[in-house]
């Protein structure tokens, strides 16, 4: 059934999308008619496009705004609130979307008057932000083809329709293996060792799936439904005592989207082909080339470089943290000949870490109400860069009863931005992870008003379980705080263009700084102090509790680093050297198994069919790009390394240094060179060694191999 155009909420876009009336059935007729007006305005663009600011870049930005927005809200739905009638119209849109896509890209008439304008009399008088526009639009422009003709564009044109395709049903099929997947008990002594709020997760799980008129699940009888989903995966791995049921959901995880319809296994050779052919295409060597022609990363041998380095610091400790757990999983099981399995790493570490720093994680979790979580993270913005959050719930419509909004507002108490937060893992329709995405970007609007940015904070923490609020581990405080930096970076901003307004044209190995950067304030002790309150008496968490958490902070930190050297290094390998198409001896199986044999301390299994759910880099934005974390790891461990210097227990200098981050690594965005931001606030180029200091790995590192990052 279609919507009446007139009616349809995604044709009418002024202020914040209209939630609470979008419906699949609004999808297609409202994107068709964005591409048909978009087209004919395209046309009009290349009958006489000038090179000129005005009459190209905001020209451009201007005719395809209404359609960009529209499309954002439905790949943003597609997170959040899928479904099979969406999945459906998503799909009969998609490869429109493309096409529209590459049109804009391979303009010639826009490509030659922006090359026109580079050259030309006005390009002195064009700010630095709007120079830093004009040369990445050119660029993207060459990486999307623009120089190709005849046949090799309309190849290039069919690579980018199926590649979307692939990516988009990569995405679903992870989804969907996901949510199909569990595993319910009914007996007490099958979920010995799980902590209450677990068992409280999964006996709320199990109610969905029990017939009408059942008892209803509770934490001590049951029945309890374990999923794959993070919020039920990650406590049953860690506290299950029944390694038979850990195995079982070990090998369940690993081989998701592996086999049947849900087969990501054909996707990816697939993919990995159509990038090598896209590759060849423009002239790059590989397709880890061309992703990082627009990165942070000079090539591909700068960023080995790095990982090479990280690999040597963090590996030898990985083998030691192993043969200690080892020993210590011996020592309590009274097995001295006893092995461990990769389904028993994650329970015997936690036990060592409950051991060694005296707390659980469940310990922790009443001081961590998402509610006084938020707070503290709203006063630790107010007190570093001056800004004021409140909620400001029921003012938008919002996609699910359990979204909030939230304003911000300056020192002077003018709004100056807005988000959404959508806390809470909904496995039937959401996808897993954590992620901040644009909803609207700042823009100077042509009567000289400002549009303000407004964001999308999404994670996927553990619903509230009955009458008390969320109850968030350590580690999922630290998430909240990740996402409100690259939130933070993008309703922060002072650029007036969006093109480069916040997050906006920032090389993507740069983008995780300001998020990483703010995890290191969850282990700040005044600011741990302010947000870690008991749910019930609102004691505050104890002195020692907080020294422990920090001590546990390098706690593994070579296996941590160990585990993210080989993701970078295997989505490397595979878009740089692996000969995809070309009847690889063995596959991308065989690649992953030697590439853990020099990242790893346990081989993977043989069955190990992980990148079948890796979607980062088959259905997100990190293809050839995984390194970014730990590169922007580094950046953010030197940023937040001024604070330290500055003298975290200084409040003056704390503010002044916080300011000046604002100033720069905030404020500026994509307006400039990430190095030269960089260097703007801290004074001189990024280094590795406040990383390795951080995570403890100095010590395994000769001192005089760490130095600048570039």
């Amino acid at each position: 059934m279609t919507a009446p155009a007139n009616d349809n909420p995604l044709l009418h876009l002024e202020g914040l999308p209209k939630f609470d009336r979008i419906r699949p059935e609004h999808v297609e007729p409202a994107i068709r008619e964005h591409l048909s007006r978009l087209h004919k305005a395209l046309d009009e663009l290349e009958r006489d496009v000038r090179p000129t600011w005005e009459d190209s870049v905001a020209r451009l930005s201007a005719i395809t705004e209404p359609f960009m927005l529209a499309w954002s809200v439905v790949g943003h739905l597609m997170s959040v609130q899928n479904s099979p009638e969406l999945r459906q119209a998503h799909s009969a849109v998609e490869g429109d979307v493309v096409e529209v896509s590459m049109r804009i890209g391979q303009s010639e008439p826009l490509y030659r008057a922006l090359k026109a304008l580079r050259e030309g009399p006005e390009w002195e008088r064009l700010e630095e932000a709007q120079r830093r526009v004009v040369a990445s639009s050119i660029r993207d422009a060459e990486l999307s083809g623009v120089g190709l003709q005849g046949e090799a564009r309309e190849r290039f044109l069919e690579l980018e329709r199926e590649l979307a395709e692939l990516s988009t049903r990569f995405s679903n099929n992870v989804i969907d293996a996901t949510k199909a997947w569990s595993l319910t008990l009914t007996r007490p002594e099958e979920v010995e060792g799980l902590p209450p709020s677990a068992l409280a997760s999964a006996a709320q799980a199990a109610k969905a799936e029990l017939p009408e008129g059942a008892p209803e699940p509770t934490a001590e009888k049951g029945p309890w439904r374990i999923t794959l989903e993070a919020p039920s995966f990650v406590p049953f791995m860690e506290h299950s005592r029944r390694p038979e049921l850990r195995e079982q959901l070990y090998r369940a995880y690993i081989t998701r989207a592996s086999e049947g319809e849900q087969d990501n296994g054909p996707l990816i050779e697939r993919i990995l082909t159509l990038r090598s052919e896209k590759a060849r295409l423009l002239g790059y060597g590989s397709y880890a080339e061309v992703s990082l022609a627009s990165k942070m990363a000079p090539d591909v041998a700068t960023v080995e470089k790095l990982l090479g380095e990280l690999r040597d610091a963090s590996l030898p400790r990985s083998r030691k943290e192993h043969a200690e757990l080892v020993d210590y999983a011996r020592r309590k099981a009274g097995n001295a000949s006893m092995s461990l399995a990769l389904w028993d790493v994650p329970f015997w570490a936690e036990r060592l870490r409950e051991e060694r720093y005296a707390y659980t994680d469940e310990e922790l979790r009443p001081y961590f109400a998402l509610p006084r979580v938020l707070e503290g993270l709203f006063d630790t913005a107010r007190r570093l860069f001056g800004i004021t959050v409140r909620a400001a719930d029921g003012e938008v419509p919002v996609w699910d009863e359990s979204v909030r909004f939230f304003r911000v507002a300056d020192e002077s108490g003018q709004d100056i931005a807005a988000f959404y937060l959508d806390p809470y893992s909904r496995p039937a329709t959401k996808r897993g992870g954590a992620w901040m995405n644009n909803a609207v970007d700042r823009k100077r609007q042509p009567d000289g008003s400002v549009r303000l940015p407004v964001a999308y904070l999404v994670c996927n923490f553990t619903p509230p379980v009955g009458d008390k609020p969320a109850l968030l581990t350590f580690r999922e405080v630290e998430t909240l705080f990740h996402e409100f930096g690259h939130g933070l970076q993008h309703m922060l901003t002072r650029v007036d263009y969006p093109e480069c307004a916040g997050i906006n044209n920032v090389e993507w190995d740069a983008v995780e700084l300001p998020s990483q950067f703010m995890e290191n304030w969850c282990f700040h002790e005044e600011t741990l102090g302010r947000l870690a309150r008991h749910v019930d008496t609102g004691e505050p968490l104890p002195k020692a509790l907080q020294d422990k958490i920090r001590a546990g902070r390098i706690y593994r930190a070579g296996s941590f680093s160990s585990r993210q050297v080989y993701f970078a290094s295997l989505d490397l390998e595979l878009h740089h050297r692996y000969p995809a198409g070309e009847g690889a001896s063995g596959g991308v199986l065989a690649v992953q198994r030697r590439v853990a044999a020099e990242n790893t301390v346990l081989a993977p299994l043989p069955e190990d069919r992980f990148l079948c759910g890796f979607s980062h880099i088959f259905a997100g934005g990190y293809a050839a790009g995984y390194y970014s974390y730990k590169w922007a790891e580094v950046l953010s461990a030197d940023a937040f390394g001024a604070f330290e210097e500055a003298g975290l227990s200084d409040a003056e200098a704390v503010v002044r240094t916080g300011r000046r981050f604002r100033d720069t690594v905030l404020a500026l965005g994509g307006s400039r060179n990430p190095l030269e931001v960089f260097q703007s606030f801290r004074g001189r180029a990024p280094s590795t060694e406040p990383l390795l200091r951080q995570t403890g790995l100095l010590e395994t590192q000769e001192l005089e191999t760490t130095g600048p990052l570039m």
